[in-house]
């Protein structure tokens, strides 16, 4: 689910599910059930940024190129052509980042415009991840152990991630929204975060944008997703908290029994 909020005029943040195989891609409806043994998933939560309209589209535009891009390279890795999944998200990212500075340069309204990409690989037994910006890719494990997969590319979350700042000096410190990397936004260089996960039944992943986040403190996140809470209940709780911001979730469950997600 994404929501403007109550406090943006037009939604910067965008949202993706597929199911890929090596013949087609199929754009997924906003809740269901399917198996891991015919189709790998992807998922994804991107969140714009830029001036007038064109975060709204760099958002859009980010979310289009993984469903255009990467089930090319799943058709080449089913092949033999490529070395793996982590190779495969770091071309992508890299293809996405540079299309976004192609238009920055050729449109005055484009300049500088650039994207958060949070995104969810699930094939059967792992989920890889590929991420930049500041959107988070949360995971708990039917056994506990709850924990941020993503780290957040900004100053502010480095200084977490070393002990620096404690998770209530982070959310009010002054610059926690200014990021180090997004794709586009003029940032000639950068490396996405890429890993893997191993996944069972019972694992529950929670994909989201900043408003999501600032609505919650992580106890409560961890908390909603052991309660098996809803995309709609992480964006309507993050709004009625008071976020700012656009909010976006997406949730994921491996489900028992004929490995299904």
């Amino acid at each position: 689910m994404t929501d403007k909020g109550r406090f943006r005029s037009n939604n910067e943040d965008a949202f993706l599910a597929l199911a890929v195989d090596a013949r087609e891609v199929l754009l997924l409806g906003k809740t269901g059930a399917a198996p891991l043994a015919s189709s790998d998933y992807v998922f994804a939560v991107s969140d714009g940024m830029g001036g007038a309209r064109s975060g709204e589209f760099a958002s859009r535009m980010t979310t289009d190129r993984v469903t255009r891009l990467l089930p090319r390279s799943f058709k080449q890795a089913a092949g033999g052509l490529a070395s793996g999944a982590e190779d495969i998200m770091i071309e992508l990212f890299h293809a996405i980042h540079a299309d976004l500075l192609m238009l920055g340069r050729s449109y005055e309204e484009c300049r500088d415009m650039g994207a958060t990409l949070s995104l969810c690989w699930f094939t059967p037994g792992c989920m890889h991840f590929g991420h930049v910006g500041d959107s988070r890719i949360y995971y708990l494990p039917r056994g506990g152990g709850f924990m941020q997969l993503t780290h957040d590319d900004s100053h502010v979350g480095w200084l977490r991630r070393h002990g620096q700042l404690n998770e209530r000096e982070a959310r009010q410190h002054p610059r926690k929204s200014v990021l180090t990397k997004v794709l586009g936004a003029g940032h000639q260089f950068f490396e996405p975060q890429v890993g893997a996960v191993l996944h069972e039944p019972g694992d529950r992943f929670l994909l989201c944008s900043d408003g999501v986040v600032d609505g919650f403190w992580d106890h409560a996140i961890a908390d909603m997703l052991q309660n098996r809470a809803t995309a709609e209940q992480f964006v309507q709780g993050a709004i009625s908290e008071g976020s700012r911001d656009n909010a976006t979730a997406v949730v994921v469950e491996v489900l028992p029994a004929s490995s299904q997600i």
